[in-house]
């Protein structure tokens, strides 16, 4: 059997076979799987670098591209004993699949972030946190108002609340897709409970948990000197626009240099 093979559903429609095993994948696709393994057990060193996790809190998981598969955590493993082989391979219902050397359960967020990369085809990457600052404004249900231009850049709005939903199902994921849906933050403070932000891949929404633990502290030490006022719009978007489209070396700045190395 190959990942192309095709089932009929109840409708009498055909569609792609639910990946079950590791042997329904491409050569090709096995070591892209590997290689994402690599990438998300090396990127948890990024939550613990930036104080955003204790003990065995929090979680990254990584869309495979051009498969409906996703590698997640491990549930209740210490960050120091993550390895590559101890990531869980699922398919996008949080399901292990055989051939992968799974030896743990998955994180118990395990179904709200495949909920997200089901309805959420732009997301690659998903991060849990409850980093101090940002997981008290979710304790306080308030969203983080868009008042620097730091939030202007990564985030063009400000940081929104999403309802508070129990751990272990898929309800996380409903709250985290509705409460994102519209918006530009790919961060979102689930009422009494941490962070989730999302991203093109996996590193991307380590980034943006970063800076949303970074700005949520700066409001908040903001807020003991005085009110907060809200960026105008006008200055929100152009912020954004700059930052997403302007900053940063351009594709063209990159291959001059590399040539200009070349010499």
């Amino acid at each position: 059997m190959t990942a192309a093979t095709s089932a009929t559903s109840a409708s009498g429609a055909a569609g792609p076979a639910r990946i079950t095993h590791a042997d329904q994948l491409t050569p090709a696709q096995q070591e892209e799987v590997a290689g994402l393994r690599e990438r998300v057990c090396a990127l948890h060193s990024e939550l613990l670098r930036w104080g955003l996790v204790t003990w065995t809190s929090g979680n990254i998981s990584g869309r495979l591209p051009g498969a409906d598969l996703m590698v997640i955590k491990p549930s209740g493993v210490s960050y120091d004993d993550l390895t590559p082989e101890s990531m869980i391979v699922t398919d996008l219902h949080g399901t292990p699949l055989d051939g992968f050397g799974n030896a743990y359960s998955p994180s118990s967020d395990t179904a709200a972030h495949a909920y997200v990369y089901r309805h959420r085809a732009d997301v690659g990457g998903v991060v849990h946190t409850h980093s101090p600052y940002a997981t008290a404004w979710a304790a306080v249900g308030e969203d983080v108002p868009c008042a620097i231009t730091a939030m202007g850049d990564e985030f063009g709005d400000d940081i929104p609340v999403g309802p508070f939903a129990r751990i272990g199902g898929d309800e996380i994921g409903r709250g985290i897709v509705a409460t994102l849906e519209g918006r530009r933050s790919p961060a979102v403070l689930m009422r009494q409970h941490g962070v989730f932000t999302i991203g093109k891949d996996a590193k991307a929404a380590v980034k943006a948990a970063v800076m949303t633990e970074d700005v949520a502290r700066t409001v908040h030490l903001a807020r003991q000197l005085g009110p907060v006022v809200r960026l105008p719009q006008d200055d929100i978007d152009a912020l954004y626009d700059r930052y997403q489209n302007v900053y940063g070396q351009s594709q063209n700045d990159k291959a001059n240099e590399n040539s200009e190395g070349a010499k």
